[in-house]
């Protein structure tokens, strides 16, 4: 358990649940999730987190420190808030997700691809920066998918990573689970789909410990890894660059 600001970043063991699918069936459900919810995900997603996903993910590019017009890959893309927030700082930015229905959605993106993030149709080097939001327990095989975010990577480039957390004590902790875990479904199941914003904080049990995730993201040839809590706790992020 590392403590960081004043708090505890535990595992988000939401729950133990072995009915939770895996391997090939995780990637099929998924997909089919994503693809279900992709008409109304942008507006449920800035209602439940009261905009502040913008705010997140601006950071998170402009922590890139990469030149204006870099080339950046959205893995995970969903319908492309990320990208968009990548070309409004200047850079070029192509859009990736297993869901053809969230990349159908997000008809103001040119530069998408369909495909699954463990094997990227893209060029060994071809990137100067990843960018990854909310995903990382929806990959069925996520050491892969750090490889393959590597491997896409110019020798060097850069990584940033968002993901949820979960403050260990005090308010933040419990409006964090009355939220994420009740009223989050709640509204999710209200103006979407109700099986899909059920199964969102179950899928935290898919989530490594924040160590685990520095050691995967150093196997997969990363340096230099950086990880913070954002708003106490309610959200964390991973920066890391490529070993040259």
């Amino acid at each position: 358990m590392r403590r960081a600001g004043g708090l505890s970043l535990l595992r988000l063991d939401v729950v133990s649940n072995t009915s939770l699918p895996q391997g090939a069936e995780k990637t099929f459900r998924v997909r089919a999730m994503f693809d279900a919810i992709a008409p109304r995900y942008e507006f449920v997603n800035h209602l439940m987190t009261f905009g502040l996903d913008r705010r997140w993910r601006r950071r998170a590019v402009r922590d890139l420190r990469l030149p204006t017009a870099s080339q950046i890959l959205d893995v995970a893309s969903g319908t492309g808030d990320f990208s968009r927030e990548a070309f409004e700082q200047g850079f070029l930015a192509t859009s990736t997700d297993l869901s053809f229905g969230m990349l159908d959605a997000s008809k103001d993106l040119h530069a998408k691809v369909q495909a699954d993030a463990s094997q990227l149709p893209f060029r060994t080097g071809s990137f100067d920066g990843v960018t990854c939001g909310y995903a990382l327990r929806n990959f069925t095989d996520l050491q892969a998918t750090f490889d393959e975010m590597a491997r896409v990577l110019r020798p060097g480039g850069r990584i940033s990573v968002l993901e949820v957390a979960e403050p260990r004590s005090g308010i933040w902790r419990w409006g964090f689970r009355l939220w994420f875990r009740r009223i989050v479904p709640f509204i999710g199941g209200a103006l979407s789909d109700r099986a899909a914003y059920q199964y969102l904080p179950q899928s935290t049990a898919y989530l490594p410990a924040s160590a685990t995730l520095r050691s995967m993201l150093n196997t997969a040839g990363f340096t230099s890894v950086n990880h913070r809590l954002v708003l106490g706790g309610l959200s964390q992020q991973f920066l890391a660059t490529k070993v040259r």
